[in-house]
């Protein structure tokens, strides 16, 4: 039976053995001329060209350039998927409700062919995990239980892969929309750059768990919700790099919300607009992203069929820039490139992830052309490819 947060509590933090720092990339390392670029997905289709799990396809950051999409891993729906640090290493959820939870999978990545090595495996604890992040420290995963409604810590050995299951916190709670907030729905779990803590946002209760992390390896609940707009459905979050702001997408109200973040105390949301002209029906947020130079704030629109822009001002809130529109349906997740240059959206029900060229003093983005296709995509992340 999961037990309650406080249950949890009660019985003790749990030690992490074995924490390893992550291994640090020499600053003086040119930059790479490609990245590999992974897309999870969702399985299960009926077509000859449904996904089978987790592909590869490779970006030229001089072009924009990408190229077709090939199997990498064959997975069952591995909706979210994370790096390790030192870009070794890659891990996935299998969003499915078995008995101990979904699954949790480590990779090694071979950066020259950018081939897939399945490392380790271990369960979530809870249905539906959606969502999978990295402790700074290349130690510890956090996973989000959309389904159960929980967050799970999973240890990693020193060489990257999953080991077990370390720590479960059930949450608890509901919000004031009874077809969505009936029960928590845990949909996104991210360390903060130091590593001190783990924030999980709560779509069923309004609210954002904080996990605190002690540099013994032991996690607990710290017991100091941030609280979100009620019937808001807080989704995705992005972190700023000094811990002192996150934005968090709003999923059934259509916002973007500014939190001004004290870990070590009490943190509040100071700011909520609205990523859509006008919210209509059947209208989604999915996710949050922060640009790499920290200028401009990110939100994909579902239904809307668009990516919301806003600038950063100078006190962290927010300023409306507009949309990034093309040929998209149903964005869900996309991520920029780490030269800042290139959007890739996952369209998943477009069947593929095309490639928009951002403007560096506006934050909008320009429809390059360059897709590839690929069967309900709905994550991307870039791992530099090697020579």
């Amino acid at each position: 039976m999961p037990l309650s947060c406080r249950a949890a509590v009660a019985a003790g933090l749990f030690a992490l053995a074995a924490l390893a720092p992550a291994v640090v990339v020499a600053a003086d390392e040119p930059p790479p001329a490609a990245y590999w670029v992974y897309f999870g997905t969702y399985t299960g289709g009926k077509a000859e060209t449904a996904s089978k799990g987790i592909y590869r396809a490779k970006l030229d950051v001089k072009t924009g350039k990408l190229s077709p999409a090939e199997l990498a891993a064959e997975v069952g729906s591995p909706s979210f998927l994370a790096l390790h640090p030192n870009g070794k290493s890659l891990y996935a959820v299998g969003e499915s409700a078995g008995k101990d939870g979904g699954g949790v999978y480590s990779f090694a990545i071979d950066a020259k062919t950018g081939k897939l090595t399945k490392t380790g495996e271990a369960t979530s604890g809870g249905a539906g995990p959606c969502h999978v992040s990295v402790h700074p420290r290349g130690n510890l995963l956090g996973v989000a239980n959309y389904g159960g409604g929980s967050t799970a810590f999973l240890v990693l050995d020193e060489k990257g892969a999953v080991e077990k299951r370390v720590a479960f916190f059930q949450h608890e709670g509901k919000g004031p929309d009874k077809g969505r907030q009936e029960a928590p729905h845990a949909h996104c779990s991210m360390f903060e750059a130091g590593g001190r803590y783990a924030l999980t946002v709560d779509l069923g209760i309004d609210k954002v768990k904080v996990f605190g992390i002690t540099g013994a390896g032991a996690v607990g609940l710290a017991d100091r919700d941030i609280t979100l707009p009620p019937g808001s459905g807080p989704r995705h979050i992005a972190i700023a790099p000094d811990g002192k702001t996150a934005y968090v997408c709003g999923e059934l109200d259509m916002t973007v919300n500014v939190v001004k973040l004290n870990l070590d105390g009490k943190s509040e949301t100071v700011q909520s607009l609205s990523t859509v002209p006008a919210k209509e029906k059947g209208q989604s947020t999915a996710e949050c992203v922060l640009h790499p130079n920290g200028k401009f704030v990110y939100v994909s629109n579902r239904g809307h069929h668009s990516v919301a822009v806003f600038k950063v001002n100078d006190d962290r809130k927010l300023t409306a820039a507009g949309h990034i529109t093309g040929d998209i349906k149903t964005p869900r997740n996309f991520n920029i490139d780490p030269t800042g240059r290139w959007m890739l959206i996952a369209s998943q029900d477009g069947g593929k992830v095309g490639v928009w060229e951002l403007d560096a003093a506006t934050g909008l983005g320009k429809e390059t052309g360059s897709t590839t296709a690929v069967d309900r995509p709905v994550c991307v992340k870039f791992v530099p490819a090697a020579e």
